[in-house]
């Protein structure tokens, strides 16, 4: 029996495009087919496995269990037949997604990624900001993704970048209007932004002062790093930022870092990408470029202290 006809390629390929698009019209437009034929190539695939790969919901398209253990190899198999194709038709030109962090694509990635496409002119960049989520509830990237988190993840080629340090940050104007600030007590003068409250108390002892009373936040972000340093530069209060992703401000003098005293959460920016991409070309020199990048950041960053490229 032919390969075609024991083995559903089209409806793997019909299968990759619904989960990924969560819609079977969006996915028959992307393929030049019917809403119909999309349908039926589902119900092939279904026949096939002898079970169903999602759930129909009135407003919603949901992927089951087997569905969810099927999805990352197809997508990952159809990725490798572009590049084998492209290789054969000796096509250079390719198109990396990143999926990143909203802070680090907004206050680093964004203002570095032009270096890389001069280096590599003949990849496309395609960034995709995370939805805010919790990284270990994110999906496996495509390519790569710059996630976060206090350890690799399964399943994933990890490579540990850097680590973060933060400390209080505010403007210039918001500083002068009592008078500047000459002591860490100073800060307890002026509102925060921030929804860690444990933080600021770790950091007001890492600076000599005990049982410092936490107050309410003035604005609270849940954690939205780059919600918090747009309060701050808007004059809103202080603010506990990386002062490398911030570096920018820190130069323009749009925010002052009033002290050396920094602290970490115990995290790792992480790239990472499916084992089954490691030896693609275009991976393979971002993932040179963005680690050497980031130890040039570094180097100029007394503060932060780089990872060895892993």
């Amino acid at each position: 029996m032919k390969l075609s006809l024991r083995f559903p390629l089209n409806a793997l390929r019909v299968f990759e495009a619904v989960a990924r698009l969560e819609n079977f019209t969006r996915a028959a437009e992307e393929l030049g087919m019917t809403q119909t034929a999309v349908s039926y190539q589902i119900k092939l695939l279904e026949e096939h496995l002898g079970d169903t790969v999602f759930i129909r919901r009135p407003r919603a398209l949901q992927l089951t269990e087997t569905g969810e253990n099927l999805l990352p190899k197809v997508a990952e198999a159809f990725s490798l037949l572009t590049e084998a194709v492209q290789a054969a038709r000796g096509t250079a030109d390719e198109t990396l997604e990143i999926h990143s962090t909203p802070t680090f694509a907004s206050h680093w990635l964004v203002r570095h990624i032009g270096d890389f496409q001069l280096q590599h002119p003949n990849i496309a960049v395609r960034l995709v900001r995370h939805s805010g989520r919790n990284d270990d509830m994110e999906p496996p990237p495509t390519d790569v993704a710059i996630r976060i988190g206090a350890k690799p993840w399964d399943g994933l080629v990890c490579h540990a970048l850097l680590k973060m340090t933060y400390t209080p940050m505010l403007t210039p104007d918001l500083a002068d209007s009592i008078g500047g600030i000459s002591e860490p007590a100073d800060l307890l003068k002026l509102p925060w932004i921030s929804n860690s409250k444990g933080f600021w108390r770790d950091w007001f002892q890492a600076a000599g002062l005990q049982n410092v009373d936490v107050r309410q936040m003035q604005l609270d972000t849940f954690g939205a790093l780059d919600l918090e340093a747009n309060a701050a530069l808007a004059g809103h209060g202080v603010a506990i930022l990386s002062p490398f992703l911030f570096a920018a401000e820190l130069l323009s003098g749009r925010l002052v870092q009033p002290f050396d005293i920094c602290l970490d959460d115990n995290k790792t920016y992480w790239l990472c990408y499916p084992p089954a991409r490691k030896n693609a070309a275009k991976i393979k020199a971002f993932a040179t470029w963005l680690q050497a990048a980031i130890a040039r950041d570094m180097a100029r960053s007394p503060s932060q202290a780089a990872l060895p490229a892993a």
